[in-house]
């Protein structure tokens, strides 16, 4: 435990994989060093690139550096700093992301709930170039950000999202880490590692939480290539692969309720809203909008199909659905 402030302690795991983000993973490592409680340490990743890590090792002399050793790709290199993490909570924080002063402090608060297995938080875009009229918040989970029709106040959800979340060391143990055949490789868009991880956990764990606490902030860079409705709807498209690989590995049910929730009630207000706004003249971009939420939707759902219709090895993919699990709470 931090004695000083009384929380537990934290290993803050960074992963990358290009030069290209230098100054942005300079200021992510800065941002954990600026946090009002520090972490116990700090690990930064590197998948599968030499000069990035002769880079670091020569350049950074207060952060563990280490090679990605398992497969490559981010669930790789979040498993690789996971099992050299030391302190019981291990934080995930994006190359290309900050976090607020305050976000161990408000991350960790909430494990003094023995139920807690992980914790997650907001993560706010910041647009290269401002966002794009035809970009909602409600579709900025593509930029892997938190979108509109999230709770306002700390909460009980299904998953955490990826550039901000967190989870207690032997929770890591016992699920076996990140699934390496779903996240991200290189600048490919696929994912759904942190909602697979987050149903495993809470399968093993009876009674166990996964909390979203949106007081813990991160801002999360996002370049203009990715507001372009070319990688929105890319990104879509590999969304609904990911949702459906996840659903073979957890059940159809569980890896979807959200999902449902969120086309149910979160995008048709969305759509009437811009749309509406439109018509009355109060919103000359509403009805873009509303379009993009559409055309997001409908190739989410034929991506979704596309992946349902994949062959499928539980052996490649992880675990079967309904897999028995040992909990977390049994391991010493």
């Amino acid at each position: 435990m931090n004695q000083s402030e009384g929380l537990p302690a934290v290993s803050v795991v960074i992963c990358s994989y290009t030069e290209d983000r230098w100054d942005m993973l300079m200021s992510a490592v800065d941002s954990v060093r600026a946090q009002t409680v520090p972490p116990q340490q700090t690990i930064v990743v590197v998948d599968y690139n030499m000069d990035l890590y002769k880079r670091l090792i020569f350049t950074v002399s207060d952060v563990v550096i280490l090679e990605n050793t398992g497969p490559k790709g981010l669930s790789g290199a979040r498993n690789t700093g996971a099992a050299a993490a030391t302190a019981g909570i291990v934080a995930f924080l994006d190359d290309d992301a900050e976090a607020a002063p305050d976000w161990l402090e408000r991350l960790t608060a909430l494990y003094d709930d023995p139920d807690v297995l992980a914790v997650g938080g907001r993560v706010v875009p910041e647009w290269e170039t401002g966002r794009p009229d035809y970009f909602g918040e409600e579709l900025d989970w593509i930029v892997g950000c938190t979108h509109r029709g999230m709770p306002k106040v700390a909460a009980e959800v299904r998953n955490v999202i990826g550039a901000n979340m967190s989870f207690r060391s032997q929770v890591l143990e016992v699920a076996g880490g990140f699934n390496t055949s779903l996240g991200r490789q290189n600048s490919l868009p696929l994912g759904c590692e942190e909602t697979e991880i987050c149903i495993r956990a809470v399968i093993g764990a009876p009674g166990g939480r996964v909390v979203y606490e949106p007081a813990a902030v991160v801002r999360h860079y996002v370049p203009a290539q990715r507001g372009t409705l070319n990688y929105m709807l890319r990104r879509a498209w590999s969304e609904g692969i990911s949702k459906a690989m996840v659903s073979k590995i957890v059940g159809h049910k569980r890896a979807l309720g959200p999902e449902r929730r969120y086309v149910a009630n979160v995008l048709p207000r969305a759509v009437a809203r811009g749309t509406v706004g439109r018509i009355r003249g109060t919103d000359p971009a509403g009805f873009r909008r509303s379009m993009a939420v559409i055309a997001v939707l409908t190739v989410t759902t034929c991506g979704y199909i596309r992946g349902r219709r994949l062959p499928h090895d539980p052996a490649n993919v992880g675990l079967e659905p309904h897999e028995p699990h040992a909990s977390w709470r049994e391991v010493k």
